[in-house]
């Protein structure tokens, strides 16, 4: 779709805060002309070809399929849908927790009626006390889970019931945003345009964070980001974890190591499911996907296992410090991710692809077999050896040798902006939202600040 000249309310990033922005603008201002300019292809477009077993490792797409795209990262993702303010976001450092438990409780309605599902893992706290016998914490919340190609549905169905209230225009990169103008600029393949809009809302996600940061930098907005997580994507048999996977789903645990003192996080599960490889600007990290569907399981389980790092002064950049790591595996594996069982890494040595096919854990992914030890740092690698043995304590066969790492596995937190209601400081019609503003990092907190931030602007526009 090419787009207008003019609307009253432009939103940059398709992911699912700004589908849900656009959803409840429709619903609640069905006069206001709205748009939903997307980098990536539209949803229907998304393939990838690792996915579709075109082939065995990425081919680096222009737009990769996996982060890109209508419905975001999100869309291909195993759609956790975390119905608690203890994790998923920092949504309650602007609004009260029972604001932020409501507004996630509309965007999961909102699913629903796209035919997400219903059903709910609850905490336990047997578990948790399980957990704490040997030192580590467990965080709890309702779950849901809905699934990557459940999820991946649902979106489509939501971005259908949009097409004829708004207009949807993908392949298109937003290059720069003028704001004594309100002109937002944009490439759309070749070809360079613009539009202008009254209010605008950045919701780039984590994928447009650089940009982000980038523009609000040229634009003198204040950014604040010390932290980034790096580490590696576990994979084992699902038998392994089926006592948490089977009453809650997620097991998300944290532990503090004795020999540094660092936290290093256990999240991100996908029971029965599969590693991915992602591509962000050219960079190739590792995720895990899961699916509902019985056929497209696997007899494999597999979590992020990352340890965070928090820079003080004069150190800024902590995206591209967690960038330039994942890099190095890229050069190490001849620009693909690497794999390692856990018995090699310890005793010091490289796994080969003989060795590799000796494993009793099956990998999932086509990954390099390798050491991680010459891109990881000593300190991150520590970190989680140390977790790993204290995570075999209550699900026995975690350590085992044969247990697969992938990586590098990154968690980039977006550099927030200083901001008054998610607007942001010294501009009175731009917004920014999500994941890509430092605001949430996870589906349910992203999309409820989507829903908060377009009843803000259907409240400003009855003002008019």
């Amino acid at each position: 779709m090419t787009a207008k000249k003019h609307y009253d309310i432009a939103i940059i990033g398709g992911g699912i805060g700004g589908l849900m922005t656009a959803y409840r603008l429709c619903e609640k201002a069905p006069k206001l002309s709205v748009c939903i300019l997307e980098k990536g292809h539209d949803i229907g477009k998304r393939v990838c070809p690792i996915v579709t077993k075109k082939t065995e490792s990425c081919v680096h797409c222009a737009s990769c399929a996996i982060m890109e795209g209508m419905a975001g990262a999100g869309a291909f993702s195993d759609g956790k849908y975390v119905i608690s303010t203890e994790y998923g976001g920092w949504l309650t450092d602007f609004l009260p927790a029972s604001t932020v438990i409501n507004y996630i409780e509309q965007a999961d309605s909102i699913l629903v009626n796209f035919g997400a599902t219903t059903e709910r893992f609850m905490p336990d706290n047997e578990l948790k006390k399980l957990c704490l016998q040997h030192d580590l914490h467990m965080s709890q919340a309702q779950l849901k889970h809905l699934g990557t190609d459940s999820n991946f549905d649902t979106m489509c169905r939501m971005i259908d019931s949009l097409r004829n209230k708004c207009d949807i225009i993908t392949d298109t990169e937003v290059t720069d945003v003028d704001t004594k103008s309100s002109t937002i600029f944009y490439k759309q393949r070749s070809t360079e345009d613009s539009l202008t809009a009254e209010n605008i809302v950045f919701a780039v996600g984590r994928a447009g964070s650089r940009f982000f940061s980038r523009w609000c930098t040229d634009h003198n907005i204040p950014l604040t980001n010390n932290q980034v997580d790096i580490g590696v994507r576990v994979e084992l048999p699902s038998i392994i974890w089926e006592h948490f996977s089977k009453k809650i789903y997620e097991p998300k645990i944290w532990y503090r190591s004795k020999g540094y003192g660092d936290i290093t996080r256990m999240f991100c599960f996908n029971e029965r499911g599969h590693v991915v490889t992602e591509n962000t600007d050219g960079v190739l990290t590792v995720n895990g996907h899961s699916f509902r569907e019985e056929e497209r399981k696997t007899s494999n389980s597999n979590f992020a296992l990352l340890t965070t790092i928090r820079f003080t002064q004069p150190f800024k950049y902590p995206i591209e410090y967690a960038r330039h790591v994942a890099s190095l595996a890229n050069l190490i594996s001849g620009g693909s991710v690497l794999v390692q069982r856990l018995g090699d890494l310890e005793i010091g040595r490289r796994t080969d692809e003989k060795r590799l096919g000796q494993s009793t854990t099956i990998p999932t992914l086509k990954a390099v077999a390798g050491d991680l030890s010459l891109c990881l740092p000593k300190r991150q690698i520590d970190n989680i050896v140390e977790t790993l043995h204290a995570l075999d304590k209550i699900a026995p066969g975690t350590a085992n040798y044969d247990t697969l790492l992938y990586g590098v596995e990154c968690k980039y937190y977006s550099a927030r902006p200083e901001c008054k209601n998610f607007r942001l400081n010294g501009f009175d019609n731009i917004y920014a939202i999500g994941d890509g503003a430092g605001f949430t990092r996870s589906l349910s907190q992203a999309a409820a600040n989507g829903l908060y931030v377009a009843d803000l602007l259907a409240n400003k526009s009855k003002q008019y």
